[in-house]
């Protein structure tokens, strides 16, 4: 997992003098908004990579149209015990095949790196008193694997095993 520091990221929010700007230009590794990606995905080339922040209350098919158009979907978690992300992503990996990165942004704690991992995220930016050599080794802590599936292998250890 890739942890993310939000003042050395490549991903940036489109804004102007007035805030987010509701029609942005399509330029590479703009982080937009779902209002912003509505008004401009009829029109934004798909060279172009793009980051969509997503909201947690918000039905994730909404993407499903443009996934191969989208590079990183960024998923929020507003508060560590609401795991409405954790489904989102699941979704988006299992279901919809979602091969771009999937990011956790909020109150993102190094207890839930583990799920986050087994749910399909890629990339984590920590809550800010967090630590990331603590993330690394919580993330170390079950390399072996899992009895349960997951989104990066479906079968339970058991089966795993038996195929051996």
């Amino acid at each position: 997992m890739k942890f993310i520091d939000p003042h050395h990221d490549l991903w940036q929010h489109a804004v102007g003098e007035d805030g987010p700007k509701p029609d942005p230009d399509p330029a590479p590794h703009r982080l937009l908004s779902l209002e912003q990606w509505h008004a401009v995905r009829g029109h934004w080339p798909a060279d172009v990579p793009v980051a969509i922040e997503f909201p947690n209350d918000a039905d994730i098919t909404q993407l499903v149209p443009d996934l191969n158009r989208i590079a990183l979907v960024v998923l929020d978690f507003p508060k560590w015990t609401d795991g409405r992300a954790y489904s989102q992503a699941r979704l988006l990996r299992a279901r919809h095949r979602f091969a771009g990165a999937i990011r956790a942004r909020g109150e993102v704690l190094v207890d839930m790196l583990q799920l986050l991992h087994r749910t399909g995220f890629d990339e984590a930016q920590l809550r800010g008193d967090q630590s990331q050599d603590a993330a690394r080794r919580a993330l170390a802590f079950f390399a072996e694997g899992f009895y349960q599936g997951d989104v990066h292998e479906a079968r339970p250890a058991y089966l795993r095993s038996a195929a051996r």
